[in-house]
């Protein structure tokens, strides 16, 4: 399917819950209401003329006002790529996990979650991945501030 059609079935299935597309571009994207993100991300994978059985990447940004975390998906059947992205408060930010939907999803949100702090409710074992049990906050926000040592160790 082209990105116009992907994204006109979105909005015919979820109406106000896509709150935004961009169609050009090498990665074009729809924003999803995060509350949606499950139910859309069932149908992304389930529907024949999309097949989305391919999470590529799951990951995160920090802007000023919001976290946005973003899910590149691909249909191996159909060789067609789109991007959903859903905008969390800066402050607590929570989405329900996808990881029913697609289990590589797991790594994915444990690394955004140990990275920018984002709560993926319902995840199975959602814990640190790459920092230490004990870190003390999340390295790749804004305002991180890293630790000048760590265990007694220089950082």
């Amino acid at each position: 399917m082209k990105p116009r059609e992907i994204s006109d079935l979105l909005k015919e299935q979820f109406g106000k819950e896509i709150l935004e597309s961009r169609l050009e571009g090498l990665n074009p994207w729809s924003v999803v209401e995060p509350s949606a993100i499950l139910n859309v991300s069932r149908f992304m994978r389930s529907a024949d003329s999309l097949s989305m059985d391919h999470l590529e990447l799951l990951g995160g940004v920090d802007y000023k006002d919001h976290i946005e975390v973003v899910y590149v998906l691909y249909s191996i059947k159909h060789r067609h790529r789109y991007t959903l992205k859903c905008h969390l408060p800066r402050e607590a930010p929570k989405i329900h996990t996808v990881e029913s939907v697609w289990n590589v999803a797991n790594w994915h949100e444990r690394e955004t979650f140990d990275m920018l702090g984002v709560i993926f409710e319902g995840h199975s074992d959602l814990r640190r991945i790459l920092c230490p049990d004990d870190w003390e906050g999340y390295p790749l926000r804004k305002d991180y501030k890293p630790p000048k040592t760590y265990r007694e160790m220089p950082v």
